[in-house]
């Protein structure tokens, strides 16, 4: 069983690592509503938001999707039942004003994925942190999880 504190390395270097951390994260993502993705171009935070998304379509019987990067789009959402989730990547915008422009927290009963959350100027005081590293050599992936505003552990 994966558990993460706020200290805590968790090694998602295969892929299976990384879904089953999705899948647990699933659980308790209507704690907090909003997740930020750190981490380098390419390890993983596109993956680990398909297999959260699929997972909570699994969970509550609906159609699994497809999710695509919303790199060019900046954001996509996704209704599932009664729950609304935007994925947003924030790669392509150049300055933190242009935040707000796209919607970001505009609606309190949305799930924010956000990757590139460097760019965003409010963050909710409920919120989870998780940041994506590759190894030294780039052979190896790992995440770290912060959660603020409740303190829980996965």
């Amino acid at each position: 069983m994966l558990t993460a504190t706020n200290r805590s390395n968790i090694k998602i270097s295969k892929e299976i690592e990384l879904k089953r951390f999705s899948e647990k994260t699933s659980k308790f993502i209507k704690k907090f509503k909003t997740i930020f993705l750190y981490g380098e171009l390419g390890v993983g935070k596109t993956t680990f938001v398909k297999y959260l998304i699929n997972n909570l379509q699994k969970h509550e019987k609906t159609k699994i999707t497809e999710i695509p990067s919303p790199t060019f789009n900046i954001v996509y959402e996704y209704r599932i039942k009664k729950k609304r989730i935007q994925h947003f990547d924030l790669y392509r915008l150049k300055k933190k004003k242009e935040c707000l422009n796209i919607g970001l927290f505009e609606d309190e009963d949305v799930i924010s994925i956000i990757e590139w959350p460097e760019k965003v100027h409010f963050k909710p005081k409920k919120r989870i942190e998780i940041y994506f590293k590759y190894s030294d050599n780039y052979n190896a992936r790992s995440l770290k999880i912060k959660f603020f505003g409740k303190n829980e552990a996965i």
